[in-house]
């Protein structure tokens, strides 16, 4: 396997490594590091003499801005300089100032800590590191010319001496290869540990992520119970309760007093017993727990006020929390098409590729959906991101309008 690093190449045989170009790209990357680390520092000296000089005028208060900002700069190109000894992609912490113009962006650095981080390592580059990356190149190249050219100076020189001395400095110089090559890997390291992502941040995302996940199985476990409760309590007092009251309507003579108000107290149980289920079937769909995504699906499209067409090639179940993600994400859908887009037709597609389960819902309505108008398609997107997916929505003027949801599905 080709190696991504200097790190990983000192690990090859040694032919191998020597007949790669990590060696001189290790070379190169400490040379420009000398190089850059010299010329930055000479800058930075220039910035602090001139508010030295300068500091009871405004220019001065500008160059010691300057100075404490140039980590800024350095960074950056650190960042890039890092890729000739590792094929890694270091990534810019800072963020987008909030307020526009000179003025926001320099509040927005100046209360970063990654400003005054990458100041500290433009101080360690200036002082030290430089100075050390410079110090090897010239070693390795004094040493390795000195030998090879040395005798060829030294007048009287026997043939046998000067040929001893030209190998002993080749070999030399390809021996001081490793540990140059070692000193750019731990200089490409110090530069990643400093500049590089924050790890306490990235654990802080993967445990947001993580209790994110958490929440979301809570919540779902906490519909099925509300689900069962109501299915198996209030809905069973309430059906009995109508049966009570229609057995009562029958015993009644039509001449009774009562028997207006019990007709009338059996029709109020049969909308409450109606209304129950329909609140039934929001919480958790029996359906979907007992016989899966698709039929649950054709029971929607049954229940929708238009026609939909619904094609579903799923297998014969998915995991429980995908499976009720994407059916209120068809339910919210439907729900808006009904409501807002003025379509005579709707079609839901249901299909699972490569781990992924794939639901577009497309109707042929006027179009111009917007999120932003609070048409329910906000919370549907953060229902799915909830659960690992992604949300793509077209709805131009005119129609049609295509919600396409994609969930990973593995086990």
């Amino acid at each position: 396997m080709r190696p991504r690093s200097v790190t990983e190449a000192l690990r090859l045989p040694p032919a191998r490594f020597l007949r790669s170009w990590w060696p001189w790209r290790s070379l190169v990357y400490l040379l420009t590091g000398g190089v850059l680390g010299l010329a930055v520092g000479a800058v930075l000296l220039g910035l602090l003499v001139l508010g030295v000089l300068l500091s009871v005028l405004v220019v001065g208060l500008a160059a010691f801005l300057a100075a404490a900002l140039s980590g800024i700069v350095v960074a950056r190109i650190e960042r890039r300089r890092v890729r000739i000894v590792d094929d890694v992609r270091l990534t810019d912490p800072h963020r987008p100032p909030a307020r526009p113009g000179l003025r926001g962006w320099l509040f927005a650095r100046m209360g970063e800590p990654a400003t005054w981080r990458e100041l500290g390592y433009t101080m360690l580059m200036t002082s030290a590191l430089c100075w050390l990356d410079g110090m090897i190149v010239a070693v390795w190249a004094w040493g390795v010319s000195a030998l090879v050219c040395g005798p060829l100076y030294i007048r009287d020189s026997p043939l046998s001496l000067t040929l001893a001395g030209s190998v002993f400095g080749l070999v030399l110089g390809v021996v001081l290869l490793y540990p140059m090559s070692a000193w750019a890997a731990a200089r490409a390291a110090i530069t990643q540990a400093v500049l590089g992502p924050r790890m306490e941040t990235d654990a802080r995302l993967t445990e947001v992520a993580r209790s994110r996940a958490r929440l979301v199985d809570a919540f779902e476990v906490e519909r099925r119970r509300i689900e069962r409760d109501l299915h198996d309590g209030a809905q069973q007092r309430l059906l009995a309760l109508s049966m009570q009251l229609g057995l009562a309507r029958l015993e009644l003579p039509g001449s009774s007093p009562a028997a207006e108000p019990v007709a009338r107290a059996y029709e109020l149980a049969k909308e409450a017993l109606a209304e129950l289920r329909e609140l039934i079937r929001g919480v958790h769909p029996k359906i979907l727990a007992d016989r899966g995504l698709h039929a649950a699906l054709r029971e929607v499209a049954d229940r929708a006020p238009l026609p939909v067409d619904v094609e579903a090639a799923l297998p014969d179940r998915l995991p429980a929390a995908v499976e009720a993600c994407a059916y209120f994400v068809v339910v919210e859908a439907l729900a808006n098409v009904a409501k807002h887009s003025g379509a005579t037709r709707a079609r839901v597609v249901a299909s699972t590729a490569a781990g992924r389960l794939t639901v577009q819902v497309r109707d042929d309505g006027r179009g111009g959906a917007d999120p932003a108008r609070g048409s329910g398609l906000s919370g549907l997107a953060d229902r799915v991101a909830a659960a690992g997916g992604t949300v793509a929505l077209a709805s131009p003027a005119g129609g049609p309008t295509v919600v396409h949801v994609e969930l990973p599905c593995g086990s």
